[in-house]
């Protein structure tokens, strides 16, 4: 899961502990934590449009999914007018802090690993989304690069 580190860091879910993911406006990202992440699943926490973009630590999925709230805030910046309560676009999950990393595994580390990862959407040209896949090959190697 990337976030921007001015907006949401790994120090800040660390403070908090657990935090909802909200604001996923993007039906791809939406679907792997509607269908794909279930509770106790490990997320690896990216910094993203920062100095050093990179893997900082490990948080993990504290709930099943839910409608994200800020959907039906009209003052929200994520405010969608054609979602409703009834039936919701937008879903969300809880994150909990696990650990931060010693250091940022760099995504130029990645990307200079390539060959290692197989087919990993974090190193795909154009990748903007802020929820991606890991298989757990991928997982562990970027572990083993802490």
């Amino acid at each position: 899961m990337k976030s921007e580190p001015e907006e949401f860091s790994i120090d800040a879910l660390e403070r908090v502990g657990t935090e909802p993911w909200t604001g996923v406006r993007n039906y791809q990202a939406r679907n792997f934590m509607l269908k794909d992440m279930k509770v106790g699943d490990p997320i690896l926490f990216y910094h993203s449009n920062c100095a050093v973009p990179g893997v900082v630590g490990i948080a993990e999925v504290a709930s099943t999914p839910y409608p994200d709230p800020t959907q039906f805030d009209a003052a929200s910046d994520y405010h969608d007018p054609k979602s409703s309560r009834e039936e919701p676009r937008w879903w969300m999950v809880d994150v909990r802090f696990v650990r931060k990393f010693g250091r940022t595994v760099a995504l130029e580390e990645l990307k200079a690993r390539a060959d290692d990862f197989g087919d990993f959407a974090l190193l795909r040209r154009g990748n903007r989304l802020s929820v991606l896949p890991v298989s757990a090959a991928q997982y562990k190697r970027i572990l083993s690069m802490e």
